[in-house]
């Protein structure tokens, strides 16, 4: 069937890509014999037969035709990582997922679950790239890992990637070239090293190289190619002697020589900063041996011991993984010694089972330890599945496996594409931190993925986070509790103090000027001398309590007027635990002030023309107001809800004027407020804390009665306009015990 595509199809396929895809299928069909199921060709031939007749698959930016591309990546994935029916089947289809010719629920009910699962983990990273991400960094690499739910994805992607390597070597497409070796060195070959994929790993650095440093390339593998031959003749110079030792010592061994790779071998010579001559180790002699675990370290020195006699050792070059392996479970000997020619070489000693590990990785570690690492974490995840892959009885643990790393890590990007690591449970106020202190001071919120969310939205790994900040936020005590990283909390600590410190400078500054209307001046030493009097050690305690109004500003004043003048008889204006009946209070210093800046425009446009508030209706700056020409031929400013207007308005219409407010100015008006609740301990004090805590307003004088357990009265304020005024009514009804709170028209 697949031949019968490839024929009918002249325009995609060349007579070259026919015989190669052929081929492919003949090698596929082999290497999977034992994991098809019956009716997988025919289904997945009929899907391509479809795709291409509806025109869905096309040729990528490099001209590569999709088809034979995903064989290639198929053939790679099963020989060279071990996947079986699921993840080929999966690479076969994605494209025609990917274009949204299938469905997802399609490829699960004709395929399967297990790769419909490794289909939606392909597409969910497509999504990633679309956020243009940083990918030069190991938090992308992780998060990538993270989302792909299964590990075949990943490697799916690798061979993916290596395939598309091998492929681009001659395309005209240098700048998309250039972006696809730096995502494979940056990002593919370290997650093929993770995986224990040492072959791949290398070929992804060096074609890598080959495309971004070409000159680098071709020099080193120029030079490579020229000292050959020397290079061999000189391994087998140096072998001979030193396995005839071994073996006559007893031991069971065998010595192999390995070039470098040409990118190992750039990268050495950037960090020497010398030449390729300047490189003496381009090659190393490994000795293998064959010994039970008991006595792996005495052979392993026994043999250090045979080398070092025959060549002089470099002691400054002697590294001991044999003793204290590494931590990724790597452990060898290694020491440099001068050969015959006077050259200096490197000899790595081990065993079998170290070498294994050495070269599979840390899933070797693992398989003979028998044992997980107690830590956890992404090398143990991403070897066990190594291991699952390299077991071919085990292929119901691949097809079932989910990832269940990072349970304690999110990873989630800022709107230029970097990728930042919290912990689980970290909130938008962690992230604004984490890019600045001042952002997170200011921080409301953010965007998540285009969607607005408070600062207490926990993030997700894969979101995108843009913060919102607003200059009149600012940190508060609870953000310690929404905060769940040290360095946020740190941050949000210091914030706190110098918002202490400006908050205990207002509370002064309302104190002076309290105590000023009080014609007394403001002392420190008796301030501070009636701070310890109130049981406070540290100052700063005082005035945050009175900014949070836990302590009463009015009874703080009365307090220091009594501390300071003693001969006086000032009296608090209410006492903790007095009750309301019969309550007076009068503050006759507290005199308005009016403010030639507040002004009202008299008829259409008539500014500067002087007028009086009438007294009836006490009107202020924010009331809808008129205005009434008197038989003196002054205006009097009345509220249009005045007791009086209908009268006004019914007798004298000729001489009423329209009128508005149209600046505002520091003028304070006298307003009355009817007050009733219940006459229970301390309701006085609770609604004079509130009105000494609000800015620029002042209490002028308290009236109350009670009767049968219920206080009503008046109390007046100057005040400076109708919004406050009304903020300051809702704040007074929120008392508990207050039932009604009303604006009067009494003087």
């Amino acid at each position: 069937m697949i031949n019968d595509i490839i024929m009918e199809d002249q325009l995609l396929f060349t007579d070259e890509e026919r015989e190669e895809s052929l081929e492919l299928l003949r090698r596929l069909r082999q290497l999977l014999s034992d994991s098809l199921e019956e009716g997988d060709e025919a289904r997945i031939t009929r899907h391509i037969h479809h795709a291409l007749e509806n025109n869905e698959i096309k040729r990528d930016i490099f001209g590569l035709n999709p088809v034979v591309a995903a064989l290639h990546t198929a053939v790679i994935a099963v020989e060279e990582e071990g996947l079986r029916r699921d993840g080929v089947m999966a690479i076969l289809l994605r494209h025609s997922v990917a274009s949204g010719y299938e469905s997802m629920e399609d490829i699960e009910r004709e395929f399967g679950s297990g790769v419909a699962k490794i289909i939606h983990g392909l597409t969910k990273i497509q999504q990633l790239y679309k956020m243009s991400p940083v990918i030069q960094s190991d938090n992308y690499r992780n998060l990538l890992l993270s989302f792909a739910e299964d590990m075949r994805v990943i490697l799916i992607m690798i061979a993916d990637r290596v395939n598309l390597m091998r492929q681009i070597r001659d395309t005209d497409q240098v700048e998309a070239k250039l972006q696809v070796s730096r995502e494979a060195s940056y990002l593919y070959a370290p997650l093929a090293h993770k995986l224990g994929l040492y072959k791949l790993k290398s070929e992804l650095e060096d074609l890598s190289l080959k495309y971004m440093e070409h000159d680098a390339y071709y020099m080193i593998k120029d030079k490579l190619n020229a000292t050959k031959k020397s290079r061999d003749a000189y391994v087998e110079q140096f072998i001979a002697p030193v396995e005839e030792k071994l073996k006559a010592a007893g031991l069971k061994c065998h010595i192999k020589g390995r070039t470098k790779s040409i990118h190992s071998i750039w990268q050495k010579m950037k960090k020497q900063k010398c030449g390729f001559e300047g490189i003496y180790d381009l090659f190393a002699i490994r000795i293998i041996i064959d010994a039970p675990p008991e006595l792996e370290k005495a052979h392993c020195w026994q043999a250090f011991a045979i080398v070092t006699n025959m060549y002089q050792g470099n002691p400054k070059r002697l590294r001991d993984w044999l003793t204290v392996p590494k931590s990724n479970g790597y452990e060898s000997l290694h020491i440099t010694v001068l050969g015959p020619q006077q050259k200096w070489v490197e000899v790595q000693i081990r065993t079998e089972r170290m070498d294994d590990i050495a070269e599979r990785g840390l899933a070797a570690h693992w398989r003979y330890k028998g044992v997980k690492d107690a830590d956890g974490g992404i090398d143990e995840w991403l070897n066990s599945i190594r291991n699952a892959l390299e077991n071919s009885d085990d292929r119901m643990v691949m097809d079932d496996f989910r990832t269940d790393l990072y349970e304690d890590e999110v990873y989630v990007f800022t709107p230029r594409g970097e990728l930042l690591k919290f912990p689980k449970g970290a909130t938008v106020l962690d992230f604004a931190y984490r890019i600045h202190s001042q952002v997170g001071n200011l921080c409301t919120g953010a965007r998540i993925n285009g969607k607005v969310v408070t600062f207490r939205y926990q993030l997700k790994s894969g979101d995108q986070v843009e913060v919102i900040t607003s200059v009149t936020q600012h940190p508060k005590q609870d953000w310690l509790n929404i905060a769940k990283t040290s360095r946020a909390k740190a941050k949000i600590r210091l914030a706190l103090k110098d918002v202490q410190v400006k908050e205990a400078a207002m509370v002064k500054e309302m104190l002076e000027r309290r105590l000023k209307n009080r014609k007394t001046d403001f002392d420190d030493a008796v301030m501070n001398h009636l701070i310890k009097k109130l049981g406070y050690k540290e100052t700063r305690d005082f005035y945050r309590d009175i900014a949070a109004g836990t302590r009463d500003v009015n009874t703080v004043i009365e307090h220091y007027i009594a501390l300071k003048n003693p001969e006086t008889t000032a009296q608090p204006a209410v006492a903790t635990g007095q009750k309301a009946g019969d309550f007076v209070y009068e503050h006759p210093d507290e005199e308005l002030t009016y403010s030639s800046d507040d002004v009202i425009v008299i008829g259409q446009n008539l500014k500067g023309v002087d007028f009086q508030l009438a007294k009836c209706c006490h009107p202020i700056y924010g009331d809808k107001v008129f205005g009434f020409v008197t038989v003196q031929g002054g205006i009097k400013i009345h509220r249009t809800d005045c007791p009086n207007a209908p009268e006004l308005m019914r007798r004298f219409g000729y001489r009423i004027v329209k009128a508005k407010w149209s600046g505002k100015g520091s003028s304070k008006y006298s307003v009355t407020l009817r007050v009733v609740g219940n006459d229970q301990i301390g309701i006085i004090n609770n609604i004079t804390g509130i009105i000494s805590k609000e800015e620029n307003i002042t209490i002028r004088s308290i009236s109350i009665d009670s009767n049968d357990g219920l206080f009503s009265g008046n109390i007046v304020v100057n005040i400076e306009d109708t919004a406050r005024l009304e903020n300051l009514i809702r704040k007074i009804k929120n008392v508990k015990g207050v039932k009604q709170v009303a604006r009067t028209d009494t003087a």
